[in-house]
């Protein structure tokens, strides 16, 4: 379905951003997957290590890079989530720590290694995530060092040298998770504009694309009733003639701010363009949703708009279709509300046609 927003159009099909940030975020965390395998390549060729390990880390490297191939590019595995991107962090965790257990321990070259699950976690997975890692992490460096005697894992030096070593890594981990909070809100107030009419604060044809798609989806899946409401002013174009663009401005918020007051918060309610609005009525029989509209009409007719001390009264025309009576899906839905609010326009305004009363045809 595509929906109109000024001269564009807006696909309903087309990837939210939360699935398009997993997108991202997948395919750099597959770079990260093999810059540490080659990390450890690398380590192999040129590292000072005893030859009787290598076997040990050649073997860890491969069973690494089968895990990498079957759970990322496997066709049972390609949704991206982020219950996905976990499980992928925790093998990198159990890798470095198998590789560093082979190539010294804490004295490995490789040791800083660790930073780069958590630097993963810290930027898609939050805190808690976060710092549950870096204690798995301080667990698995204290079992690297396990040369120590038992009395002394209790001790002060014990602790200050653990403290030092996990310094890095608590402090990456701190910093990047500020950092996401940071670019997650940048991102979420991005999208809130890109889907809020700036004039009335509703939703845009975008936003309510997104929204609409998924609680219709809803309907079809469960078989539950929804409808959607066309309302159309029938008084912009006068009023801006009249008493200018200004005042037209404030019928438009006028009209969202009485549509809203009769809504609940699990409808769906959006500027569709001009001086049509949007309706999505979730879980709503023909009935109720008649009920609804009514009761638009009437306020917007009882509520004259203050026009430079003038009182103009301001009314609508509301166009209603019913899923699955009327439409089968959010296209059909759009099509026969609007052609119904139209006929409600050319046969006087100020009224609510239901789709259904017009004439019938296959859905």
């Amino acid at each position: 379905m595509r929906l109109r927003d000024s001269d564009n159009a807006v696909t309903l099909a087309s990837p939210s951003i939360e699935e398009l940030q997993l997108r991202g975020i997948s395919r750099t965390v597959a770079e990260i997957h093999w810059l540490l395998l080659i990390l450890v390549l690398v380590y192999l060729t040129f590292g000072d290590y005893s030859q009787d390990v290598e076997p040990a880390i050649s073997a860890g490297s491969f069973f690494y890079a089968a895990f990498v191939m079957s759970f990322r590019y496997a066709f049972f595995f390609t949704q991206e989530s982020r219950a996905k991107i976990a499980i992928e962090t925790w093998a990198m965790l159990a890798f470095i720590t198998w590789t560093l257990a082979f190539s010294g321990g804490l004295s490995s070259p490789l040791l800083s290694s660790y930073l780069l699950p958590i630097i993963t976690s810290a930027l898609t997975l939050g805190r808690v995530v976060t710092l549950f890692e870096v204690a798995v992490v301080a667990a698995c460096q204290v079992w690297l060092g396990g040369s120590a005697a038992p009395g002394s894992l209790f001790s002060l030096a014990f602790a200050g040298a653990t403290a030092a070593q996990m310094a890095p890594v608590i402090l990456v981990a701190y910093i990047v998770t500020l950092f996401s909070s940071d670019i997650q809100f940048g991102l979420n107030r991005a999208r809130l504009l890109a889907e809020t009419d700036d004039l009335t604060g509703v939703l845009n044809t975008r936003g309510f694309a997104i929204a609409a798609t998924r609680a219709i989806g809803q309907s079809i899946r469960y078989k539950r009733p929804a409808t959607l409401l066309m309302i159309d002013s029938d008084d912009l174009k006068a009023v801006n003639d009249a008493h200018g663009h200004d005042t037209g401005n404030r019928l438009l918020r006028q009209v969202a701010q009485i549509s809203k007051s009769e809504l609940r918060l699990t409808d769906v309610f959006a500027r569709y363009g001009g001086d049509e609005f949007i309706v999505l009525l979730p879980e709503t029989p023909p009935k109720g949703a008649l009920i609804v509209a009514e009761r638009i009409r009437a306020m917007m007719e009882n509520s004259p708009l203050d026009a430079g001390g003038q009182r103009v009264t301001c009314t609508l025309s509301i166009g209603v279709a019913t899923f699955p009576d009327d439409g089968q899906s959010l296209d059909s839905l759009v099509a026969r509300a609007d052609r119904a609010m139209y006929h409600a326009k050319s046969s006087g305004k100020n009224k609510v046609v239901q789709y259904s009363e017009l004439h019938s045809e296959p859905a």
